[in-house]
């Protein structure tokens, strides 16, 4: 029959099957780090058919401590300025590759209610990837439910990592057999 790869059955339009898809092509791996998504990141990733080849796990950090003990986000950064926080999330995509030994990290954190956290309103949220070329991070500003704020994050997360992921030939990747896949 053959291998079957991510691309094979993918949910159509997903933006997990697009960054899967680019990363299968890329030969390139993923780590998440989920705080206010509580795993549903993870999750969406997993549902992909294949992906078993570029996920490497990930870290669910609800509690704040956890940031730094599990992710290694510095204590200090949390201390100043809490945990829903631009630069908190790039330290947790970054610890997230590197404690994963992945190419690529992939964050979230943020409030997603019904009470404000810290002084920060509900919707604030921050998604940060990790990657071979450095960081990124967007902030979102959503609104809605506490169940359509983790939702989008998702989607929004997804989407800043596949808008990070070199297209295969842009990689680097080569296929010496000449048989037309990477």
């Amino acid at each position: 029959m053959g291998d079957t790869d991510a691309r094979d059955q993918r949910p159509a339009g997903s933006p997990a099957a697009a960054a899967v898809h680019r990363l299968h092509e890329c030969g390139q791996t993923l780590a998440t780090v989920e705080s206010l998504t509580g795993g549903l990141l993870a999750a969406a990733i997993v549902e992909i058919a294949g992906v078993s080849a570029i996920y490497r796990g990930g870290l669910v950090v609800y509690a704040t401590e956890l940031k730094a003990v599990l992710a290694g986000v510095p204590e200090d950064l949390l201390a100043a300025r809490g945990p829903v926080d631009p630069d908190v999330a790039v330290a947790l995509a970054e610890g997230g590759r590197r404690r994963c030994g992945a190419d690529w990290g992939l964050a979230t954190t943020g409030v997603a209610g019904p009470e404000p956290q810290d002084d920060k309103p509900v919707g604030l949220v921050y998604v940060a990837v990790a990657g071979p070329t450095g960081s990124d991070v967007r902030r979102l500003d959503l609104d809605g439910g506490r169940d359509h704020i983790r939702s989008a994050a998702v989607i929004e997360a997804l989407r800043l990592l596949a808008e990070h992921i070199p297209d295969a030939d842009d990689a680097g990747v080569a296929d010496p057999a000449g048989t037309g896949r990477r």
